[in-house]
């Protein structure tokens, strides 16, 4: 379709056709999405390509030291009288080699089977006794075939499957970690062998670390914050996600039980092969999707209108508007939601006020509406005031261009105002959807997930996918299904989040508005 056949079409032909141009553009993005993911990967693929050629040719075109440094890290920075340089390295070295024989392979070794530890009692002589978690059966029982009735297991074991996973993982993180320092060690052997060669001095100790402050000091300033993602976040998703390839759950609570792999049965649950569990979490699912869709745009729409009534010419007290609506922003948010949920109690609040019984929480439909109100109340202030920085920074030429071509209050809004905030805020709209997705505050204190559902697997009529997950690791101790709800999650945030963004004005023609 052209220019002009799209002028001439009337408003509800275009809003069609826009819906319609959405959902048709939706496809292509999905297929450039994963097109992406197939260039990340090869190109992936060919930087590990590209690291075993250089790794070979560094070590073809070395000297004696830099093929050293290959086996003996620091060799190489040592033999080039780097000394300082060659003995942390070698350090590096030692420390890893230590690290890895008195305590990560031996968890490592265990983590194909999880082979625990513990102790038994057999006519009351303490033995060591190794559990294999491949065979698909309770560990304990397994002591008891093999030694007899007459065995006591010590519950206080020497190694659970909680710390084998997550210190093998830990070890894994660390040989990682290594590997860059020992590929760096040879790097450095190599270029201090050609800088050499050029008939130049190489940077002494002292000289190297003063660029740590100057040309390298990113690196200075990134390391602690890339060492304590690895710690505080990293670590726990691998383990999180491992976890989901697990038995993990009430029947196997370390220490007194173990837990060993069981592949894809977890999500297979999810899906189809538990009627309860996938019932509850297709429900879930939908409820959770039409919930952040509601939610986010009740709150964006609004929003956008209260600023505009705010700043409209002629409207009194703009400040004092705005900061009654600031101050319900100020407030708690877990405050608002508390006196919420005691006002719209089925026997207190407003039900004892006006002598009613509506059932505002504890019906399923009711719950869900009384939901996203509440939800508009705690959320409009937000896209109030960042619409309203945003209409001021709106070039007043523009309007005045528009009312001089006939255009009326509607049609500048349509045509002028609304384009230029949602081309601004797309990135926040999309963040907020995705934040509504993961809202666990206003689901929780209003409601708990409830009212209770008999057919639901540990979870209420108005759970959201990450209120179930709580519900699952703090009543249920179903890690291991929480685990793969955690990552579904995940999968449908992020790829809702870079599809839509890549679908938008605000990536396509960033530069429109500036």
């Amino acid at each position: 379709m052209d220019y002009l056949d799209y002028v001439q079409m009337t408003k509800g032909q275009r809003i069609a056709y826009k819906i319609k141009s959405f959902f048709r553009g939706i496809p292509g993005a999905v297929g450039n999405f994963f097109r992406l993911i197939g260039l990340f990967i090869k190109k992936f693929f060919m930087w590990i390509g590209n690291g075993f050629k250089g790794y070979g040719s560094r070590f073809a075109k070395g000297d004696i030291g830099t093929k050293l440094s290959y086996i003996i890290m620091g060799a190489g920075s040592m033999f080039h009288r780097q000394i300082a340089k060659g003995l942390i390295f070698l350090a590096t070295e030692i420390a890893y080699i230590y690290f890895m024989f008195s305590f990560g392979v031996g968890y490592i070794s265990k983590l194909y089977c999880m082979n625990v530890k513990t102790t038994a009692t057999v006519d009351g002589q303490p033995i060591d006794v190794f559990v294999d978690g491949c065979i698909g059966q309770e560990a304990l029982q397994k002591v008891e075939d093999d030694w007899g009735t007459q065995t006591i297991v010590n519950p206080d074991t020497y190694d659970d499957s909680n710390r084998i996973l997550l210190f093998a993982v830990l070890s894994l993180i660390i040989t990682v970690a290594f590997f860059a320092v020992y590929i760096a060690n040879t790097k450095s052997a190599y270029a201090t062998q050609m800088t050499l060669k050029e008939g130049k001095k190489p940077l002494n100790f002292i000289a190297e670390m003063k660029t740590f402050l100057d040309e390298r000091f990113h690196i200075t300033l990134l390391t602690l914050p890339v060492l304590l993602l690895c710690t505080f976040t990293i670590l726990p998703i691998i383990f999180t996600i491992f976890m989901a390839f697990t038995n993990y759950n009430e029947k196997h609570l370390p220490p007194g039980r173990f837990y060993w792999w069981v592949g894809f049965s977890n999500f297979a649950d999810v899906f189809y092969s538990n009627p309860q569990k996938s019932e509850t979490f297709g429900r879930i699912l939908v409820w959770t999707l039409i919930w952040a869709f509601f939610a986010t745009f009740s709150n964006y729409i609004f929003g956008i209108i209260l600023a505009l009534l705010i700043n409209k010419k002629g409207i009194k007290f703009k400040g004092f508007w705005r900061t009654m609506f600031v101050i319900t922003a100020a407030v708690p948010q877990f405050v608002t939601l508390l006196i919420m949920r005691l006002l719209l109690d089925k026997d207190n609040g407003l039900n004892a006020m006006f002598g009613t019984h509506y059932p505002f929480l504890d019906d399923g439909m009711w719950a869900k509406v009384m939901i996203i109100i509440v939800n508009m109340w705690v959320g409009i202030p937000y896209t109030m005031l960042i619409s309203s920085g945003l209409l001021m920074n709106i070039p007043e030429d523009l309007y005045e261009s528009a009312r001089i071509d006939g255009a009326n209050a509607v049609q500048q809004f349509t045509k002028i105002t609304f384009p230029y905030i949602f081309f601004v805020t797309t990135p926040y709209l999309i963040t907020t959807f995705v934040g509504n997705i993961n809202n666990f505050n206003v689901i929780y204190l209003l409601t708990g997930g409830g009212p209770s559902a008999t057919n639901y697997y540990a979870a209420g009529e108005t759970d959201l996918l990450v209120t179930w997950l709580y519900k699952l690791t703090k009543d249920s101790k179903d890690y291991n299904l929480s685990a793969v709800i955690g990552i579904i999650v995940f999968i449908i945030c992020a790829l809702g989040s870079l599809i839509t963004f890549n679908m938008s004005k605000a990536s396509k023609n960033e530069e429109e508005f500036s």
